[in-house]
């Protein structure tokens, strides 16, 4: 049972580091990347679909995405979704494929995104140091339940722990990665 309780934590810890990591992908840096188009979704007959469904998404250089529809009738609405996101961004077209020129960032953008990233990076640490609590609030109820000795208890709580550590470890690597990223020049 100990085990499991171990694993379960560790599932709940990956996908934490997971989710911080796409919401860094989202966070966009003055380069190129089609993952900062991940969350936008387009309206196609009737029913929303994620963009990277419905063309291909590609950088073929370090300051441009171009996305390339599958069905060209659905162009004006890629278009629409993309000015109503978040990205500041204005794509142009030429009938057959979107350009999106990525702008220099400012260095008031930097500092903004570079808050942005601490932001997230603070909910994922939020977010690890709860699973540690829901790990040991149930590993103190198995000892109570007659379930673990008291050393057990101990030594699972220890490594509970080490789980914490490792993955707060991964969330901070990614951050300052990311951070790097948008200081770039």
């Amino acid at each position: 049972m100990q085990l499991e309780i171990h694993k379960a934590i560790e599932e709940k810890m990956k996908k934490t580091v997971h989710v911080v990591q796409d919401e860094f992908n989202s966070i966009r840096a003055g380069r190129a990347n089609p993952a900062m188009l991940d969350r936008i979704s387009v309206e196609y007959y009737g029913a929303v679909v994620p963009l990277n469904q419905l063309a291909t998404i590609s950088a073929p250089e370090p300051r441009m995405i171009t996305i390339q529809p599958f069905d060209v009738s659905v162009l004006k609405e890629i278009e629409k979704a993309i000015q109503k996101s978040e990205l500041g961004i204005n794509p142009s077209s030429d009938g057959k494929i979107i350009r999106l020129v990525i702008p220099q960032l400012t260095e008031e953008r930097r500092k903004d995104l570079t808050k942005l990233v601490k932001a997230k990076a603070e909910e994922g640490r939020v977010a690890i140091r709860n699973e540690r609590r829901w790990g040991n609030d149930t590993l103190k109820k198995m000892e109570k339940d007659g379930e673990l000795t008291e050393d057990d208890l101990k030594q699972a709580q220890e490594d509970v722990q080490k789980l914490t550590d490792k993955y707060i470890k991964q969330i901070e690597e990614l951050m300052e990665a990311k951070e790097k990223e948008i200081l770039e020049v």
